[in-house]
């Protein structure tokens, strides 16, 4: 995420006094409530729903993600980068491609 958005999220919880409510368990719980909303935009088609519900939803996925990567101070790419590196051992390409398997059954 842009520096400039990371900034502007902390701003928003910080001009509330919103932090107060930003345990790592309450962060949690709430981007999983936000999912499920996100998934809610496909529950009864894969095709037809509608772009701007899921790009709501998809924001304030990621929104309570970057407060609770704040508030675990972590970083974003650091992180995924950390995985992407576990993921290659585990999925090799050369076994993963085209194929949907867990990283036991390949």
């Amino acid at each position: 995420m842009k520096e400039g958005t990371v900034r502007r999220i902390r701003t928003f919880s910080e001009e509330r006094d919103w932090d107060q409510f930003h345990s790592p368990a309450n962060l949690a719980k709430s981007i999983v409530i936000e999912a499920a909303e996100l998934l809610e935009c496909f529950q009864w088609t894969e095709e037809d729903y509608n772009l701007q519900q899921v790009k709501e939803e998809l924001a304030d996925v990621l929104i309570y993600s970057q407060n609770l990567l704040d508030e675990l101070g972590l970083n974003a790419d650091e992180i995924i980068n950390l995985k992407i590196d576990q993921n290659e051992v585990k999925y090799p390409a050369d076994k993963a491609r085209g194929n949907a398997k867990k990283y036991t059954e390949l």
